[in-house]
């Protein structure tokens, strides 16, 4: 109960990048998103997990869920707000 349901409108994936390209990749996908819209944003690395949701939430966006896939990599859940 109390889960939110969404659907992944894109997917960026950044697990071949460093910090902070990391972020800069997954705020870029989401600036070509419309608002409302969901992104996931597959990453791995215990900083980059660390610090891309603190920074897309601090530009203002709803994190929605990250979650282990249990093969090295995490994923991000994003829904962008207001431009």
């Amino acid at each position: 109960m109390g889960e939110e349901t969404y659907s992944v409108d894109e997917t960026v994936d950044v697990t071949d990048v460093v910090c902070p390209v990391t972020f800069v990749k997954a705020y870029s996908a989401l600036e070509e998103m419309r608002e409302g819209q969901v992104l996931c944003v597959r990453m791995n690395g215990d900083q980059t997990v660390q610090d891309v949701p603190g920074s897309l939430k601090q530009e203002g966006h709803q994190i929605l869920k990250l979650f282990d896939n249990n093969d090295g990599t995490y994923s991000l859940i994003v829904r962008k707000t207001g431009d």
